[in-house]
C-alpha cells in the first residue's frame, strides 16, 4: 500500500536518476586511462627486480648486469681489496654515509656497512657526479689510486667499496636492496 504522505515517483525523478549514474560512468570511463597511464610500464616491472647467478665471477673480477636501466656491478673482491677498504677511516672519506638500501640513511660509510659479505660488494655502476658509468680497476688495468673504479669524464675515483676518494662526485657509489639466495645466486630489488 503506498504512503499517501510521500509522491509517487515521477518521470523527472527517474531522468535524474539516469542522467546522474551516466555522467558517473561516463567520468569513470574517461579518468581509468588518464589514472593507468601512471602505472609504471611492464617493462619497468619487470626490471624491478633482477635474479642472477654469479658463480662464474672469480676474486678480483666483476660481472656487469642491468637493473633497472642502469649498470649493476656485482664484485668478487679479493682479501687485499677487502682490508684495504677496511683501512679506511671515515674521516679520510669525502661522503661519510654508507648510501645502503638495506640500512638506514644515517648508516655511515664503513666497509661492513657497504658489503653485506665482505667478498661481495653490489653497486650501481653510476657516477654520482654526472651519471658516467665508471672503469673498474683489475691487475691487468689499474684505474685509479684506490683499486677500485675511475670516472674518466672528471676523474672521480672510487675505492674497493665503492666509496668516492677524489674528484667532483660528492656520493658514493648507491647500493641496491639486495639479498643472496644462495652461495651463486643473488636477488636485486
Amino acid at each position: 500500500m503506498a504512503d499517501p504522505e510521500k509522491p509517487e515517483p515521477t518521470r523527472r525523478d527517474f531522468l535524474y536518476v539516469a542522467t546522474g549514474t551516466t555522467g558517473a560512468v561516463g567520468t569513470a570511463c574517461v579518468a581509468w586511462p588518464l589514472v593507468d597511464q601512471m602505472n609504471p610500464s611492464s617493462g619497468a616491472r619487470a626490471d624491478a627486480v633482477l635474479e642472477a647467478d654469479i658463480s662464474a665471477v672469480k676474486p678480483g673480477q666483476q660481472q656487469v648486469l642491468q637493473w633497472r636501466g642502469h649498470p649493476l656491478i656485482v664484485r668478487r673482491r679479493t682479501p687485499a681489496e677487502i682490508a684495504a677498504a677496511r683501512n679506511v677511516r671515515l674521516e679520510d672519506l669525502i661522503d661519510k654515509l654508507a648510501r645502503n638500501a638495506n640500512l638506514p640513511e644515517d648508516a655511515p660509510a664503513i666497509d661492513a656497512n657497504r658489503a653485506a659479505i665482505p667478498e661481495w660488494l653490489v653497486v650501481v655502476g653510476v657516477c654520482t657526479h654526472l651519471g658516467c658509468t665508471p672503469a673498474a680497476s683489475t691487475a691487468e688495468a689499474p684505474q685509479g689510486s684506490y683499486g677500485g673504479w675511475l670516472c674518466r669524464c672528471h676523474g672521480s675515483e672510487f675505492d674497493t667499496a665503492g666509496r668516492v676518494r677524489t674528484g667532483p662526485a660528492a656520493q658514493n657509489l648507491f647500493v641496491p636492496p639486495y639479498a643472496f639466495l644462495s652461495s651463486t645466486r643473488i636477488r636485486v630489488g
